[in-house]
């Protein structure tokens, strides 16, 4: 997988590769997608969700541009695979689930794996943790039609945002450099999340 779908890909941050390499991404799909597992593909997960493909997971995680000990807001724990390779990566994570049932499986999982730097929350994570704010990084699993500004706000100046941003059934996936004067926008590529219902997202 590393190999032929992260770098042969265009993956180049090896501190991402070398995160994926270690991680057992069949421990985070459900038993019957476990030999599918490390095909770059998503896969269903429960409460009607997806763990993403491992190519978006390292494009994204590449593009927070992580050196290590920053302030990481995740919006959408999901399976929780993309937070264990956040959590492989030395930073302190902040990530929120919407569903209860994600929620709770999620951080069993986690906590098994021995992941100690993840602060768990079950809320609307479209609305963020302005409590906890600033972050340095914001990692958004899930579309968004467009970037709610209470977000962008929690970010520390200069900071990163990533995360798909556009229609139910298409998204742009964007990384924004935000300073308090004029943010840099960039598109990375399209792609097809599901959508995260919440206040400042999308509305069921």
């Amino acid at each position: 997988m590393v190999a032929q779908d992260l770098r042969g890909r265009g993956i180049r941050d090896a501190r991402v590769l070398a995160a994926m390499s270690v991680i057992p991404r069949h421990q985070f799909v459900p038993p019957e997608y476990e030999f599918h597992a490390y095909d770059d593909t998503p896969l269903p997960i429960a409460d009607e969700q997806t763990i993403s493909q491992p190519y978006i997971v390292a494009l994204m995680t590449e593009a927070l541009q992580l050196t290590g000990g920053e302030r990481v807001l995740e919006i959408g724990t999901g399976s929780g695979y993309q937070t264990a390779v956040l959590a492989e990566l030395d930073v302190e994570i902040w990530t929120v689930e919407q569903s209860k049932i994600l929620a709770k499986q999620s951080k069993r999982r986690l906590e098994r794996l021995g992941y100690e730097s993840i602060h768990f929350f079950q809320s609307d994570g479209t609305a963020g943790l302005p409590y906890e704010a600033p972050f340095d990084r914001i990692l958004a699993t899930g579309s968004l039609p467009e970037i709610p500004g209470t977000l962008l706000s929690q970010l520390a100046d200069g900071g990163i945002f990533v995360g798909p941003v556009g229609g139910w059934h298409c998204q742009d996936l964007v990384r924004i450099v935000y300073h308090t004067d004029q943010s840099e926008r960039e598109v990375l590529c399209q792609c097809r999340f599901v959508p995260l219902i919440g206040e400042d997202g999308w509305h069921q």
